[in-house]
């Protein structure tokens, strides 16, 4: 029996036509999609809650109704322990120490993944957070409350919302995702999203603990932190390399 041999030029050229009209997986483009209508559907319910929480904030009812009496109960259970962790949690999200923090990681994100994407990703994430945080407390102009409250140096900037909150989560929620990319263990990738978590509910508990910042302040600097972030995913995800 005669046996037909075909020529190799013909069976790859055969081969890439197939591959080239072939459709991904139903469930492979489910997944491809998930990232960005996730992340608009976070975006927008996020911005319609800071608004809520604005409005709220001008108007002082609402959650913001609450600050009062919240700040009240929580100045009554200062003890020197948690004053010294509130302190230093704080002392992380001051600008000087958050912009010091942001350039070292985007230095060695540069040399650890040898490119400027990661990096890039970081600092725009925090120049947006930056922007945000100047821009509501401007539009806002929430006063803080009483020095009677305050632990420390008087602040006089507006309060709304929270700039130590918003700063440090969009910091450490990004740099976290950025090194998630890299780890392959489960343990370790657990252990990078617990201490981003910490640190921004830290640190934005700390604002409230020492009377910087009313509650709902703190609130909304997680709600913007969030929505922002989901805007920034968004551009990580239509920006990401293509497999070839």
């Amino acid at each position: 029996m005669a046996t037909i041999r075909q020529d190799p030029k013909t069976i790859l050229r055969s081969s890439a036509r197939n591959c080239s009209t072939a459709r991904p997986p139903r469930g492979a483009r489910a997944v491809r999609y998930a990232v960005p209508v996730a992340s608009a559907t976070i975006a927008v319910a996020g911005a319609i809650a800071v608004i809520g929480l604005a409005d709220g904030a001008t108007e002082s009812d609402g959650l913001a109704a609450l600050d009062p009496g919240f700040t009240a109960d929580i100045v009554s259970d200062r003890t020197p322990a948690l004053t010294v962790l509130a302190l230093s949690l704080t002392f992380v999200g001051d600008v000087p120490v958050l912009v010091t923090l942001m350039l070292i990681a985007a230095f060695l994100l540069w040399r650890w993944t040898r490119g400027l994407r990661a990096p890039a990703l970081l600092l725009f994430a925090m120049a947006g957070s930056a922007a945000l945080t100047a821009g509501l407390k401007a539009l806002v102009e929430r006063k803080r409350p009483g020095v009677t409250f305050v632990l420390g140096p008087v602040d006089t900037g507006f309060a709304f919302p929270s700039g130590h909150t918003l700063n440090s989560t969009v910091f450490f929620v990004t740099l976290a995702a950025l090194l998630w990319v890299g780890l392959r263990s489960y343990g370790a990738r657990t252990a990078l999203v617990v201490a981003a978590g910490l640190m921004s509910i830290g640190i934005g508990l700390s604002r409230v603990y020492l009377g910087y910042h009313w509650a709902t302040d703190v609130l909304a600097g997680w709600t913007v932190a969030v929505t922002w972030l989901a805007l920034v995913s968004l551009l990580a995800y239509f920006t990401r390399p293509r497999e070839a």
